[in-house]
């Protein structure tokens, strides 16, 4: 029997085999990826992931298609979303994240 990974299964799975990083639950339901004390992003189930990136990276993210804004921040550069719907929506979350773990292990 074969088992299928869930979509938020394959993004923990990857995620977390990078070094530095732990992942857990977050204080509003989410499930967190953090470096350090440093969040690189966060899913919603299977549905949605959440990221914060400094502003240019944002705009150009944003200029691409790759996220939309933050639900709770909507209008505001610098905190973007991305729906998980598909293969290709999870492999591009996976790099999201993976924008944001560079950041933080290059600090």
């Amino acid at each position: 029997m074969t088992t299928t990974q869930t979509a938020s299964e394959r993004i923990t799975a990857e995620v977390t085999s990078w070094p530095g990083v732990e992942a857990g639950p977050g204080r509003r339901g989410e499930f967190a990826f953090r470096v350090g004390r440093r969040e690189i992003g966060h899913l919603h189930g299977d549905r949605t992931a959440h990221f914060g990136f400094p502003k240019d990276v944002w705009a150009d993210l944003y200029a691409q298609g790759r996220i939309t804004h933050h639900p709770v921040f909507p209008g505001r550069p610098g905190f973007g979303a991305r729906r998980i719907e598909n293969d290709d929506d999870v492999r591009d979350v996976i790099a999201l994240i993976r924008l944001n773990y560079d950041r933080a292990v290059a600090r």
